[in-house]
């Protein structure tokens, strides 16, 4: 009995774990895929309409007892959240690894909690009082975060690792063509962080409207299932307009990019959405956000493993500030639903334990 309740209770954790090597598999996947030429707006299409042929059934099947009517209101919302989260979020996130790498979207996903916080502050669905301790670590964890993906994006640093000597380091810098390559290679390094910002923006607005979303409508799956199903159709819109005018852009000519596009449905959609609604059943939202800065340093080594990417030592010093100001924002949110769960406590319950235990007995 001992050993299956501490096997129940790790499972949550190697779910997140899971989840983490899960996403950073898939991004790396999907960087081969479009760095061998594959359209993203192709890509894009394909995953969605396959994410929706899974999930979109399944929402009537386990959810159809307990789904409550639509309304063109809802539909509307719901077009909405599919538009920040399918048609914006994919495109830059698509075009950041067409420029940059998995690791520094791994990396730049740790402002997610940062930016839900502004935005529901913002919205007022978050209390702020200047005056709380509690309140103060948010902002300052805030901060930090976003001053460690400012780091991520505009300085590179030296590359860890470099075998070279002074000296030819010195003639590799004096060469006109190679500090031509370095420049270009740090712009778009900067240009992909600028999207993987963007994307990490519509998340959080993604998450602050499906909030208010769900409290009208509490059905996720179904939600779900809308989303992707509205994401088909305005990626389908996208693909004709943005498509590069290849002869065949709707062709999928390799098996990487069959895998790709399977994967990306598979796991991006369907199993981390519902490892996420699981762990966050079993142990909060707080539980399941505190294993994101866990994907930068899978990625950094699938990066240097599987696509020979050199990493550098911005990306390091930023991650450790991004994780920094990551953990003070979830460890001031967790203290504060410590203290709110305090507060509704019956006031027999915070007497002296040790005495209440001993009435009992007796």
């Amino acid at each position: 009995m001992g050993l299956t309740s501490c096997l129940t209770e790790a499972l949550p954790y190697a779910a997140m774990v899971f989840e983490e090597i899960l996403l950073v598999g898939l991004t790396t996947l999907t960087k081969n895929a479009l760095s061998k030429g594959m359209d993203r707006y192709a890509f894009m299409f394909y995953a969605n309409v396959l994410a929706t042929l899974i999930l979109f059934p399944l929402s009537f099947i386990f959810k159809r007892k307990e789904i409550p009517p639509l309304s063109f209101s809802l539909l509307g919302k719901f077009f909405f959240i599919s538009l920040i989260g399918v048609t914006i979020n994919q495109n830059v996130i698509y075009a950041g690894l067409d420029y940059s790498s998995p690791t520094l979207l791994s990396a730049l996903r740790n402002l997610i909690p940062a930016f839900t916080f502004l935005l529901a502050v913002l919205f007022r669905m978050e209390i702020l009082n200047l005056r709380s301790s509690r309140s103060q670590i948010k902002i300052i964890g805030t901060l930090v975060t976003i001053l460690g993906a400012l780091t991520i994006t505009f300085y590179n640093g030296f590359p860890i690792g470099y075998s070279g000597d002074e000296s030819s380091l010195k003639r590799f810098l004096e060469s006109p063509n190679n500090f031509s390559a370095l420049f270009s290679t740090q712009r778009n390094w900067a240009i992909g962080g600028l999207c993987f910002v963007i994307s990490a923006l519509c998340i959080a607005l993604w998450i602050t409207a499906q909030g208010a979303i769900v409290k009208e409508y509490p059905s996720e799956l179904t939600i779900v299932a809308y989303y992707f199903l509205f994401g088909t159709i305005q990626s389908a819109a996208v693909s004709l307009v943005g498509e590069r005018h290849e002869p065949n852009p709707w062709t999928i000519r390799t098996n990487i990019e069959l895998l790709s596009v399977t994967c990306s449905a598979l796991i991006g959609s369907v199993m981390v959405f519902l490892l996420d609604i699981w762990c966050i059943h079993k142990k909060g939202p707080v539980f399941a956000a505190m294993f994101k800065p866990l994907g930068i340093a899978i990625a950094a080594i699938a990066g240097v493993i599987f696509l020979g990417e050199t990493l550098y030592i911005g990306t390091i010093i930023g991650s450790i500030v991004i994780i920094i100001g990551f953990y003070g924002v979830m460890w001031a949110k967790a203290k504060e639903n410590e203290d709110l769960l305090d507060d509704y406590l019956p006031s027999s319950s915070k007497k002296m334990p040790l005495l209440q235990n001993l009435r009992d007995d007796v």
